[in-house]
């Protein structure tokens, strides 16, 4: 299956579907974030890796008329669909580009506020990237991240050799792809370097039961995950019908958990140049 600009998990109909749901598990602690960030109306606010732009339509309707939304992804697909569902919504605030985030320079908005998930742990460059959105910070804005900081961390209860295998596999075929899905344990350290002031970090792990609604979020990364695995190679037939039963099975099974990958939260504010202070 061919990858449009070489999108990790492809761009296809499924793949939008998956990251619905994900926006959908995730959608409360990203609000809150933003809301301890104090992103409000009339902000800027620059979208870092939009994708197809669940979490830009939350934000075009919090910063309302007054403000702008700036989504920046690598994927035409994408933002053609979010350019649709802006439509059908009616926000005029909303603007998107098509930007590599390894090799192109980003819009130079003067942001209020910048916000990205999932995306400097599949960039090759994340710390130039991470360069570039402090420069379309105006002083004072904030950046907002959720990335991972354990990926390993995601196991199932009771133990499972076989799921244990099958996250291992995402690991590495992450990796050779020259992403890093720990990129949490390094942004931090680059945020302080480039002059930020850490105003939160925050890890979330959670330890879910299937009944759960947030078991839609690993379930539906098994589901599109496993095939692209095994497309790619990384994965036998065998072993991806193993993890699906293990996970069918476990569902089916009273007392099954699932541990998810630990995300960091990470609230920044660049800081102010010098002789004038943060807004």
């Amino acid at each position: 299956m061919a990858l449009e600009r070489d999108y990790v998990l492809g761009t296809h109909d499924e793949e939008i579907a998956r990251l619905a749901v994900q926006h959908r598990v995730w959608r409360p602690r990203a609000l809150d974030a933003w809301r301890r960030a104090g992103i409000t109306v009339g902000d800027t606010v620059l979208d870092v890796g939009s994708g197809p732009g669940h979490a830009a339509l939350d934000l075009a309707e919090i910063v309302g008329p007054a403000g702008r939304v700036v989504a920046i992804d690598r994927s035409r697909r994408f933002l053609d669909w979010l350019e649709a569902a802006r439509a059908a919504r009616g926000l005029a605030n909303l603007t998107t580009h098509e930007v590599d985030l390894d090799e192109e320079r980003l819009p130079q908005v003067a942001a209020d506020a910048a916000w990205s998930r999932w995306v400097f742990a599949f960039v090759q460059r994340p710390r130039d990237l991470l360069a570039r959105v402090a420069s379309a910070l105006r002083p004072g804005g904030v950046l907002v991240m959720h990335e991972y900081i354990d990926y390993a961390a995601w196991r199932m209860s009771p133990r499972s050799p076989e799921f244990e295998a099958f996250v291992q596999a995402v690991i590495a075929s992450w990796r050779a792809s020259g992403g890093e899905p720990d990129i949490g344990l390094d942004l931090p350290r680059w945020l302080e370097e480039l002059g930020f002031d850490l105003r939160s970090l925050t890890t979330y792990i959670d330890m879910i039961a299937p009944s759960d609604f947030a078991w839609q979020w690993p379930r539906a990364f098994i589901d599109v995950g496993v095939r692209r695995l095994v497309d790619l190679g990384t994965l036998s037939e065998t072993e991806a019908e193993s993890v699906t039963r293990v996970v069918a099975t476990g569902e089916a099974t009273p007392g099954t958990r699932m541990v998810t990958p630990a995300v960091l939260e990470i609230i920044a504010v660049k800081g102010a140049v010098k002789g004038r202070p943060p807004a």
